[in-house]
């Protein structure tokens, strides 16, 4: 899959706006670069989708170029495995990042020399302190920040000792190298933040070769610069940070036009985190079976769900650029994919939760044995040019349990004590008895079939009114089933409580172990999703063979939503 196959944009949003604007004035004459810049501490979620749609869609419709800049700065939290991961998911997304794959260590030795112009020019100083004494003496909003009594020192003097820094004369910690801005502005961001701090880590691509890194925000915008970036776009909470990314900036011989950062809205959705350091936790703490599991966001788990790249980008499509944070229903996603995997997802049987049902009239050949017929079944109705399959039918089936009712309450419709149902694509069947074990659970239901009815139709017009799946009991497979319901129990975890994992759901998670299925489903690709009939759409896991995910049910929740709202 490729951008060209994302869905179209919308005509216009004040980002698109902006770019237009931008190349009708000629500025960075007429050029469209944009990038896309994770850290790699941590695998990609859906917050990181919209962006991704963004960032790639934009640069495509102006024809211009999105880079994958891997802005590594903190050595201690980022590995190659997480920049592998990102770049699946972005090829899986439907966003192949183009070679070569950047990064701001790329740029470190350029981004030093840039801190010594700026120390030169008395704009930059070692401050002495402690992160703890530096964070304090920032203030507040209202209340004024304290100089640092380093803030004074002469460029020579700073000069030797950021390049002693560099040398690794210092303890970590003991030394930072400042921006020396406006202790008194407003923007707490201009209070002479830090731009270096020693740190002597191994980092997966410089080795050892740096004592001291960059901090985010001193890289990021000089690496945008570096690179040519036209268009930085980021999400709303960096705002505040703009002034800062300008300054730098301001004060640099730049190689090209400067960057302009621009701030959307990012996503959120309903029942879900996604901050990095949160599903970070759930992962170590052992809540959650890794990065990949289909209860979290993250674009792995969502892909192991059976979630497909292209309702991801629809939906991602659907919720436009904005400049208000806003908090999307999870319904509205799951419509998304719902709707998708109708029209693509091929249509199996499979009973969850089973009993037996014996038809105590079906014919048996000359040796006693029950005859086995094929049902002629649609693979999917909403694509003929799937064709049909033929399922082996014989006279004792699998049943959902939920199907039968000894003591039907009102409005159950289903199969009950002398009531007649449709067994798909196959006969009437009538219940004649049923058996239960020694606590009263039914194990057995005792039918008779019409041999009339056969593909489900009475040549007599009458009706029944519910049509069950089932499973030939000979030809049945078994497979584990992972029923899913929302990791956390409330629509915005930790509004409540203050904190989002005490708002954890104990039953987000039902293991069905004794599933009985088609037998077809064991030739269904690893990593595909299926619709079993009546009961949702489920993902074959892509690791383990016939452990299939629960990806959506068949209701449409959100419809449900929208019309409570009216």
């Amino acid at each position: 899959m490729s951008t060209t196959d994302s869905p179209t944009p919308p005509s216009t949003d004040f980002v698109r706006e902006l770019v237009r604007q931008d190349n009708s004035q000629g500025t960075f004459g007429g050029r469209v670069q944009t990038r896309f810049p994770p850290e790699p501490n941590g695998y990609l979620h859906i917050g990181h989708a919209k962006a991704i749609c963004i960032d790639f869609g934009l640069a495509n419709e102006f024809a211009g170029r999105c880079n994958l800049r891997l802005d590594d700065t903190n050595p201690e939290t980022e590995n190659e495995e997480f920049v592998s991961g990102i770049i699946a998911d972005l090829t899986w997304l439907g966003f192949p990042p183009p070679e070569p794959i950047l990064y701001a260590s790329d740029y470190f030795e350029q981004i030093y020399q840039w801190a010594e112009h700026l120390i030169e020019r008395g704009l930059a100083y070692v401050d002495d302190q402690d992160g703890e004494t530096i964070s304090a003496q920032r203030g507040g909003y209202g209340k004024p920040g304290i100089e640092s009594p380093f803030r004074n020192r002469t460029p020579e003097e700073n000069l030797d000792l950021f390049r002693r820094m560099r040398a690794g004369e210092f303890a970590d910690g003991s030394r930072v190298l400042r921006a020396k801005i406006d202790m008194q502005d407003e923007n707490m961001q201009l209070r002479d933040p830090v731009m270096y701090r020693i740190r002597r880590q191994h980092h997966f691509r410089t080795g050892d070769q740096w004592s001291i890194y960059p901090t985010y925000d001193w890289a990021h915008g000089q690496s945008d610069a570096i690179e040519g970036v036209t268009h930085s776009l980021c999400t709303l909470e960096f705002d505040s940070h703009r002034p800062l990314y300008d300054w730098y900036l301001e004060q640099l011989p730049l190689p090209s036009d400067k960057p302009r950062q621009t701030e959307f809205a990012r996503l959120e959705l309903t029942y879900t985190v996604t901050s990095k350091r949160k599903l970070a936790a759930l992962v170590a703490q052992g809540t959650v079976d890794g990065w990949d599991d289909p209860r979290l966001p993250t674009l792995r788990g969502l892909r192991r769900r059976g979630y497909p790249a292209a309702s991801i980008r629809e939906f991602c499509n659907y919720i436009g650029v904005s400049r208000t944070n806003s908090r999307h229903d999870i319904e509205l996603l799951e419509s998304f994919v719902r709707t998708e995997l109708n029209r693509t997802a091929l249509r199996r049987m499979a009973v969850l939760r089973p009993i037996r049902l014996v038809i105590s009239n079906w014919p048996t050949d000359a040796d006693g044995n029950p005859v086995v017929e094929l049902c002629e079944v649609v693979n999917n109705p909403e694509n003929p040019d799937e064709g049909t399959r033929m399922v082996p039918f014989s006279g004792v089936l699998y049943l959902e349990s939920e199907d039968f009712s000894a003591d039907p309450p009102p409005q159950f419709f289903r199969l009950a004590p002398g009531r007649e149902v449709r067994l798909r694509a196959a006969y009437f069947v009538k219940c004649e008895s049923y058996t239960t074990d020694a606590d009263g659970n039914v194990t057995e239901v005792q039918c008779t079939y019409d041999p009339e009815t056969r593909g489900g139709n009475a040549p007599d017009g009458r009706k029944v009114k519910t049509t069950l799946h089932w499973v030939s009991a000979a030809h049945a497979i078994e497979a584990t089933v992972a029923l899913y319901d929302r990791l956390f129990t409330t629509k915005v975890p930790g509004d409540t409580t203050g904190d989002p994992f005490d708002e954890l759901n104990p039953n987000s998670l039902e293991l069905l172990s004794n599933c009985k299925v088609e037998a077809s489903l064991a030739d269904t690709p690893l990593g595909s999703v299926v619709q079993f009939e009546r009961l949702g759409y489920f993902a074959h896991d892509p690791r383990t063979p016939m452990l299939f995910h629960r990806t959506v049910g068949l209701r449409d929740e959100w419809a449900n939503i929208q019309k409570r709202s009216k």
